[in-house]
């Protein structure tokens, strides 16, 4: 597959400054969203420096360890400039998960600059982006700057689960990232919600109705 068709496709449009926007976190009990935008610059980018990113797809298809090397090589890249913004529980709880993926998302894109000509985005229409975008059912498996974002935006969101666990061994984040699990439903029940957990996400929210089940 190329990775590039999306780009070339806007690229050919006259468009030719893109950011590929994904985000982690929009179905776990507890812990932030967070949002990543990536804009490689064109010319290197055609002209081999794709290569360097060989294996680069979906997050969620790559192991831990291929994850972080791909992080590290955006990191280090220097045609590709990288935005990300991490929304806490307390505010998705105020305006709910699609209004904070959606603002994180927003966020993360501002801080590109220049600003892009258009992103690709993630999975369904995003609203109050500031730039033109472009949807992507599963984009991020067949776009390289989506795929970019989504590292971004996992192992940002994974490092920051692992130092919530530091901080509350008893739940159990760094193992299963804040995600319904049996045992962090066991750990809810046993110990309550934390500052970290979402209090208007089901089963939290029927916490207090006694209503918990695992």
């Amino acid at each position: 597959m190329d990775m590039l068709r999306y780009e070339k496709e806007v690229w050919q449009s006259g468009l030719f400054f893109i950011a590929g926007i994904d985000e982690a976190g929009r179905g776990p009990l507890a812990g932030p969203v967070v949002a990543a935008a990536v804009a490689f610059d064109r010319e290197p980018l055609e002209n081999g420096g794709a290569e360097k990113f060989t294996g680069l797809t979906d997050s969620k298809a790559l192991t831990e360890k291929q994850r972080d090397r791909f992080f590290e090589l955006l990191q280090q890249c220097d045609f590709a400039r990288i935005g990300c913004a991490v929304i806490g529980p307390g505010v998705i709880d105020e305006i709910n998960i699609l209004q904070a993926t959606w603002k994180a998302m927003a966020e993360a894109v501002a801080q590109i600059t220049p600003l892009p000509d258009l992103a690709l985005v993630d999975g369904r229409p995003v609203r109050g982006l500031p730039c033109k975008s472009k949807s992507i059912v599963k984009g991020d498996a067949q776009s390289l700057s989506i795929a970019a974002a989504s590292i971004i935006a996992k192992v940002t969101r994974d490092r920051l689960m692992v130092e919530m666990d530091a901080q509350f061994p008893q739940y159990g984040f760094a193992k299963h990232k804040g995600y319904g699990t049996k045992v962090h439903l066991q750990a809810i029940h046993l110990h309550g919600p934390c500052p970290h957990h979402r209090k208007t996400f089901r089963p939290v929210s029927e916490l207090n109705q006694g209503e918990l089940e695992f």
